[in-house]
């Protein structure tokens, strides 16, 4: 690809030549008909040979697939830019998974109380997470999301613990040490979950790689995990973990991690309980332009399957801090180039999805704003804290306020929106109101957020 990766020099059996024409692509995506994979390929290369391992984007063809996708967002979405007040309360960045994409995480074994180690990670107790959510409430935040590492002394619920603790070796068989060897004790699954449900607050938690820790060395199927943590206050799930939906990939960037099927049944088992859920796609690293149109596919046949899907949110490679990069594996991300052909691509490919997101937080406010013109009609949220791409290398900042959204949509003619996780409510904003706050909120009152109250610790 044209991003800098390596990629060619890995042997893959997946790669992006096609026999379609970009013009039969093309001209099947300004028909609104439903496009195969080949025909995605051609259109995420812009035709372009691809016979020395290389695509190099074709400029004019790339702003006619542009052009497509921005007519197919006007059809389908309409005017309206969406974001949502929201705030992320990650519980741990203890995690021994071992991606080698990731940043994220602190090595588990640091935060035992035996061991004397530095690191800038941190847990927070249930108690903790009720504190920032409640907080965040009060402010007007609608939705907490809460995505975090796969902490060794997480269990679904206290049996999961005696089942866990009775397993020989279990800290190399299951991936668990009881929490009492830990300085900080994060609660069960159901506890955190339970402990952000405060004040009618949507909790968008749970993705597909924690509910497989939720249920490791037991026989409980995804279903259970996902019903009992409806039961315990979980409104939606965030369909991250999902990376690139292709073995051959996951072996080289997370082979610790559950596999394609693994993330497919979970969601699948989300949607069966009645949860909403967003799905993404991280590309940039070493995938081509063919593994991230077999991805679409997976999620398009997903949404076939459950229609539960209500955005879907692409992620673009952030390298700098990242093994990838620090072994060699990676020399860059994305190009802009390539990641206005991922958003573009992804509207006219998923024909059965509505929302498509554009990431402030991966492109920055300039190119962010450019994406809304590339097929995508979501801003993402007010964040208030972000740790994750932080961590991996990303300069753009963790909190975005409603003043700043209304103006900068207003800037390029298109209409300022609030709206609720699932999208079901939403609120047009007048930018010439005045001072602008959330609304949607169970305690919003137009009261614009304060970013100096965002989400941390409570001894921060």
């Amino acid at each position: 690809m044209a991003t800098g990766t390596r990629s060619q020099e890995l042997e893959f059996e997946h790669q992006p030549e096609t026999d379609q024409s970009f013009e039969n692509a093309l001209a099947k995506a300004r028909n609104g008909e439903r496009l195969s994979v080949e025909d995605g390929v051609a259109l995420m290369t812009t035709g372009s040979d691809v016979s020395n391992g290389d695509v190099e984007i074709d400029p004019e063809r790339k702003e006619l697939v542009l052009e497509a996708a921005d007519r197919r967002r006007a059809e389908v979405a309409g005017e309206e830019v969406t974001f949502v007040a929201n705030l992320n309360n990650n519980v741990t960045t203890a995690c021994n998974t071992g991606c080698l994409f990731c940043n994220f995480k602190d090595p588990a074994e640091a935060f035992r109380s035996d061991i004397d180690a530095d690191h800038e990670g941190f847990t927070k107790t249930p108690e903790e997470s009720r504190r920032v959510v409640s907080d965040a409430v009060e402010r007007g935040i609608y939705e907490v999301c809460s995505v975090s590492g796969l902490h060794p002394g997480f269990a679904l619920d206290a049996e999961h613990h005696e089942i866990l603790a009775n397993y020989e070796q279990a800290h190399s068989t299951v991936n668990y040490r009881p929490p009492n060897r830990y300085d900080t004790d994060p609660g069960t699954y159901t506890e955190q979950i339970d402990a952000m449900d405060v004040g009618g607050i949507h909790v968008h938690s749970m993705t597909p790689e924690e509910a497989y820790h939720a249920k490791r060395g037991t026989d409980r199927s995804y279903t259970d995990v996902y019903e009992q943590l409806r039961r315990a206050g979980l409104d939606s799930v965030p369909g991250t973990a999902a990376e690139i939906l292709v073995e051959e990939v996951r072996e080289v960037i997370c082979p610790g991690k559950i596999d394609s099927a693994g993330w497919l049944e979970a969601m699948e088992a989300a949607a069966a309980v009645g949860l909403d859920m967003t799905a993404t796609i991280m590309y940039g690293h070493v995938e081509n332009a063919r593994h991230r149109v077999m991805h679409l596919q997976k999620v398009r046949d997903l949404q076939d399957r459950t229609g539960t899907i209500t955005e879907f949110v692409p992620l673009s490679f952030i390298h700098g801090n990242t093994p990838l990069y620090e072994r060699g594996l990676v020399t860059g991300g994305a190009s802009t180039e390539e990641d206005e052909l991922m958003i573009a691509v992804s509207r006219l490919f998923l024909d059965n999805i509505e929302n498509i997101q554009s990431s402030w937080v991966k492109y920055g406010d300039e190119q962010g704003l450019k994406m809304l013109s590339c097929g995508a009609n979501d801003f993402m949220g007010t964040i208030c804290s972000e740790e994750i791409t932080k961590r991996a290398g990303g300069s753009y900042g963790e909190y975005r306020s409603f003043e700043e959204f209304v103006s900068m949509i207003a800037a390029i003619g298109r209409v300022p929106t609030e709206r609720s996780t699932d999208y079901r409510t939403q609120r047009r904003i007048d930018p010439e109101e005045g001072a602008h706050g959330p609304q949607l909120g169970p305690k919003a009152n137009g009261t614009p957020i304060r970013a100096e109250r965002s989400a941390r610790p409570a001894d921060d």
